[in-house]
């Protein structure tokens, strides 16, 4: 019995050190840069009308708001579901929200510069997509749920917002 529990310890440590040596592909700017093309790309395909901010946030109108577009100091509700652009969802608040969104003041507490750009372009009841590029999200860094240079993908609902009295 311990000859066995040796032998596929062996076995396994020898797994570990032969994918350790695997070339594994770096993620590079170069890398996102081709993927973005190819996401874009596609989206004009398949006749969406992909626009851009000035700071650099690719969107699609899905559904058009009314009333007044949101001025810092507002409080936003907002459901989301954010995806890397290979289409696997990574953040989502039907998933980690009991109520299915998120409340925030606008433009002060923290997000990442894309999105927050993009958010400005939406009024009460409008859904835009939104393909963030990595400079405007995580960057070079990433976090521990989001690789470096990851282009990012935010599905977002503009459920209310409730304007600075």
């Amino acid at each position: 019995m311990k000859k066995n529990i040796f032998i596929g310890s062996g076995f396994l440590l020898f797994l570990v050190l032969i994918s350790s040596c695997l070339d594994v592909e770096e993620r590079t700017q170069e890398t996102e840069r081709q993927e973005l093309k190819e996401y874009l790309n596609n989206l004009i395909t398949h006749n969406h009308d992909v626009d851009t901010t000035d700071l650099g946030v690719y969107y699609v109108m899905i559904d058009p708001g009314e009333g007044p577009f949101p001025q810092q100091g507002d409080t936003l509700t907002i459901g989301y579901a954010g995806f890397f652009i290979d289409g696997s969802m990574f953040e989502s608040t039907e998933l980690s929200s009991e109520t299915g969104d998120y409340t925030f003041i606008y433009k002060v507490d923290p997000l990442i510069p894309g999105l927050e750009d993009g958010l400005s372009l939406m009024n009460k009841g409008a859904k835009m997509e939104f393909i963030i590029p990595s400079e405007l999200a995580y960057g070079a860094q990433g976090t521990m749920q989001i690789p470096k240079y990851a282009t990012l993908v935010f599905v977002v609902r503009m459920i209310d917002i409730k304007t600075v009295q």
